[in-house]
């Protein structure tokens, strides 16, 4: 058996942390010794309602619980950004069928970039496999109730952004 640690990284936008999101993080510090939620910084193709250090308070707020789980804000090659912290392994979550192409046409490209590196796929629980941050954003601006896809600070906070 190897001492190495297995460290993993999370990445997205959480663009806004879900609790879908919250479902694979805490799953995640069940399998691996030190899980790090990466958030990313703008993207061009993204229309964001958080700016980097909002998405990344909330997440901080929502994983203090989790003593092997922390949160940072990155940019640029992820698959660079996991060797600049000594991580092993690439969290994706797969929500259904049409989420499989583009995770695993990107854990290709990781790999051939650098193949220390592994991708796992991890589903969320059953009731959160239709949520998504652009689904809860869009319903939220229409003024649906999106209470129970989002933790309780996340919600105020998007309220707030609405006011």
């Amino acid at each position: 058996m190897s001492n190495k640690l297995n460290v993993a990284i999370y990445p997205g936008s959480f663009d806004p942390l879900t609790n879908g999101h919250l479902d694979l993080i805490s799953r995640s510090s069940i399998l691996f010794d030190k899980v790090i939620v990466a958030v990313s910084k703008k993207s061009i193709n993204k229309n964001y309602l958080f700016n980097e250090n909002e998405r990344l308070n909330l997440i901080k707020k929502n994983i203090q619980h989790l003593d092997n789980v922390s949160a940072q804000v990155f940019e640029g090659l992820l698959i660079n950004y996991a060797k600049s912290i000594n991580a092993n392994i690439i969290i994706r979550g797969l929500r259904a069928l049409s989420d499989f192409e583009s995770e695993f046409q990107m854990s290709l490209m990781n790999r051939k970039l650098n193949d220390n590196i592994n991708t796992v796929f991890l589903m969320p629980h059953e009731k959160y496999t239709y949520i998504s941050s652009s689904i809860v954003k869009e319903v939220f601006s229409l003024k649906g109730n999106v209470d129970e896809y989002v933790p309780k600070s996340v919600l105020e906070a998007m309220k707030n952004k609405h006011e």
